[in-house]
């Protein structure tokens, strides 16, 4: 039964992690529905969140070994500096963009999640990512990779700062920003996905330690390992769908979603 339930949360994982619906939002309303600790595994939630680490890793594996050896190329090879210039470059604006975040999460994470964490709260949270979603219904601009700004970095960076509030989606709100800032569709999904890779290592490194102190690793080793793969395996299929949503230009299929989710929420528990 243990091991049933942490392949069912893991597929749950894959199936709203790179959707732009709020993984967290999800968790904490099967938290609610259900009033059961199967939900309540900080530790499985890390453990998870590394399978679905993998899989967009996987995917993206080419360009995140093309960044990462332009960017050190530009470092220590005076000679090919000008090759990989706008790579680096391109570094640099995800380190930008991770920045914001990174301050509000270290400095008000706990405060916001203590005066937000509640199911109400939640919903309208669903209706903020539905909005966000609808307004960039249309919008397919013009700018690659090589086109990306500080300017543009530094907004796709402010927009992701919201995304500490419980139940904003952290893809979703990203992927806005970036259509809001010109990037065109394709361009746009890649920066919100590899994005995504600081974030994620910053939280498991963090998470570690809790994982290693807590001392369950060992016996629930079996159940674990199936939730990663299940994540993992619905997480790859998933971002492959989303891709597919998003060049097509039917994102705002998933405000329709997110606005039924809040109504349901509002009438559930009111």
């Amino acid at each position: 039964m243990k091991l049933l339930i942490y392949i069912i949360l893991g597929i749950i994982q894959g199936f709203t992690e790179p959707l732009p619906i709020s993984s967290s939002g999800h968790i904490f309303l099967f938290k609610n529905m259900f009033n059961t600790n199967m939900f309540n595994d900080l530790n499985f939630e890390i453990v998870a969140n590394f399978g679905s680490f993998l899989a967009i890793l996987f995917i993206f594996r080419n360009e995140v070994i093309d960044l990462v050896k332009a960017f050190f190329t530009f470092i220590f090879n005076k000679e090919k500096r000008l090759e990989n210039k706008v790579k680096f470059k391109y570094c640099w604006y995800l380190i930008i963009s991770t920045i914001p975040v990174g301050i509000v999460g270290i400095l008000f994470k706990d405060v916001i999640e203590d005066k937000l964490q509640n199911i109400k709260f939640l919903g309208f949270a669903f209706l903020i990512t539905a909005l966000m979603l609808f307004l960039v219904k249309n919008k397919n601009g013009k700018k690659e990779d090589k086109d990306i700004t500080l300017r543009d970095a530094l907004i796709v960076g402010l927009f992701e700062m919201i995304t500490i509030m419980p139940g904003i989606s952290r893809s979703g709100t990203v992927l806005v920003a970036c259509l809001l800032v010109g990037m065109s569709r394709k361009t746009a999904l890649k920066y919100t996905f590899i994005l995504y890779f600081p974030i994620s290592v910053a939280t498991m490194l963090l998470g570690v330690k809790d994982l290693i102190d807590a001392g369950s690793l060992i016996s629930l080793f079996v159940p674990y390992m199936s939730g990663l793969i299940a994540a993992c395996i619905v997480t790859y299929f998933t971002y492959k769908w989303l891709s597919n949503m998003v060049q097509k230009g039917k994102l705002w299929k998933f405000s329709i979603y997110c606005i039924c989710l809040a109504l349901f929420i509002f009438i559930y528990f009111r």
